[in-house]
């Protein structure tokens, strides 16, 4: 395969930094053809959410025909659901095309603690998507909202949440240890053959904005290419390194800002 397709499903960022700006960033830096469909329109920036404007399921499944009916998409990520009703839209369309290497990024909250997803959707998420998508992505919040319990406290219960999660019905689990207090960032990838821990250092920058969309897109772009998510996952990771080692050379907005995609070229 010479040319990857990849399509994001997610909501908007007008700052760039997150959503489908972001996706779509690391989808081309990656050497991805991004394809998108949009679950909400965010007004936001730097400092936070101002206003979220959900779209009607009916007119994301009917993005979702009119790209999945047309371009062969090789991988897709899935971040910003806002609501059960479109997380349903967009499982069952899922299903109907059977989308190959799906990453589920649980978004739930914005970096700056804005809301991202209603309550009710998480049960949704359970039982529509958690089974059939490849991979999922939570950070320990996310995690412990999928499980009904409290948040991990270390790497011990990290691991013991995420082999709960694959009894949810995950195919794999990449936990994200960044709420951890660590000097290093370990993340755990719970597949049915194994475990596998990662790691990298903190880098020493307020400018956050957009990771999980970053590393859930990048992981997207990447896998198509490589035999599993064992090879896909460390190379993710060094991607969103790079780019959060080079966010400072950015000036994007007064607040948090966001990861420097495109760290290679400038």
């Amino acid at each position: 395969m010479t040319r990857i397709n990849a399509l994001t499903i997610a909501g908007t960022d007008p700052s760039g930094g997150a959503g489908i700006q972001a996706d779509l960033k690391a989808f081309s830096a990656l050497g991805a053809y991004g394809t998108s469909v949009i679950t909400a329109l965010v007004a936001q920036n730097t400092h936070g959410v101002q206003s979220v404007y959900r779209i009607e399921p009916g007119f994301v499944a009917a993005q979702l025909d009119s790209v999945l009916s047309d371009v062969r998409i090789d991988s897709a990520k899935i971040g910003m659901l806002a609501n059960s009703d479109i997380v349903e839209a967009v499982a069952e369309r899922l299903a109907h095309y059977q989308v190959p290497h799906v990453v589920l990024d649980t978004v739930m909250l914005a970096k700056s603690g804005d809301p991202l997803l209603a309550p009710e959707a998480v049960e949704a998420i359970r039982r529509c998507l958690l089974p059939q998508v490849s991979l999922i992505t939570p950070n320990l919040p996310e995690a412990a909202a999928l499980l009904a319990c409290d948040q991990a406290r270390n790497e011990q219960e990290m691991r013991q949440q995420g082999r709960g999660l694959l009894e949810l019905g995950c195919q794999a689990v990449l936990m994200k240890g960044g709420h951890l207090s660590e000097q290093e960032s370990p993340d755990w990838l719970f597949t049915r053959d194994g475990e596998w821990r990662f790691s990298a250092p903190r880098v020493a920058t307020r400018h956050t904005h957009g990771t999980g969309c970053t590393l859930s897109a990048a992981l997207a772009a990447l896998r198509p290419r490589h035999t599993g998510w064992v090879d896909t996952v460390p190379l993710a990771k060094a991607y969103l390194q790079r780019a959060l080692e080079q966010a400072d050379s950015l000036e994007v907005g007064s607040g948090i800002g966001p990861v420097h995609h495109f760290h290679h070229w400038w």
